[in-house]
């Protein structure tokens, strides 16, 4: 299966980058060919403005928005790997799916509601947060980091099968925790 990655974290030497290998490494041994795109190394333009709104309007796109959008026509698969940061990804990943994801391309809408043009077979989100996972789920805000990416943006624009894994407490757990959490990396990389 073709599987275009999208990574956004800005620390070469974060916990995000490992996670980021261990998902390249352990797809290309399972026989799948990948691409990564990393946003910020990219220093892709996360801004919609008003000339992108008339490029889309007129299906006259920015050249960049083409090349992403060919590579997400090219995969089967996708894998978002990026930081929780204020409850959503970094505003680099958000603005990538504001210009990659137009109608036409990702969705349109017609008479009966809005209807979703993409067709991968899977994809898996991988978060990463500071804070600890019994907060999250006593004060319901897990949802609120599922639910956009997975729902919101990939589930209606046609993708099936999406999968999200979040690991908490990165900044403050051992060495031994951050392998565990890796070796699950593996697992769910494993089963795409």
């Amino acid at each position: 299966m073709n599987v275009l990655i999208i990574y956004a974290h800005p620390n070469p030497r974060s916990f995000n980058r490992a996670i980021l290998e261990k998902v390249d490494a352990t797809l290309r041994e399972q026989g799948h060919a990948t691409r990564i795109h990393d946003l910020y190394q990219m220093q892709f333009r996360c801004v919609l403005d008003s000339e992108d709104l008339l490029r889309n309007w007129r299906g006259n796109l920015a050249d960049d928005v083409q090349r992403e959008q060919a590579a997400v026509r090219w995969a089967q698969g996708l894998v978002l790997i990026y930081p929780i940061w204020w409850f959503g990804p970094p505003a680099i990943l958000k603005g990538w799916i504001d210009r990659v994801f137009t109608r036409k391309f990702a969705f349109d809408i017609d008479t009966h509601g809005m209807r979703g043009l993409l067709t991968h077979e899977r994809a898996l989100i991988l978060n990463t947060l500071g804070g600890d996972e019994a907060t999250y789920q006593r004060e319901r805000w897990h949802e609120l980091l599922v639910r956009p990416i997975a729902e919101g943006v990939l589930g209606a624009c046609g993708v099936r099968n999406i999968v999200h894994q979040a690991f908490y407490q990165v900044l403050s757990i051992s060495h031994a925790e951050r392998q565990a959490m890796l070796d699950q990396v593996g697992v769910l990389a494993t089963a795409f």
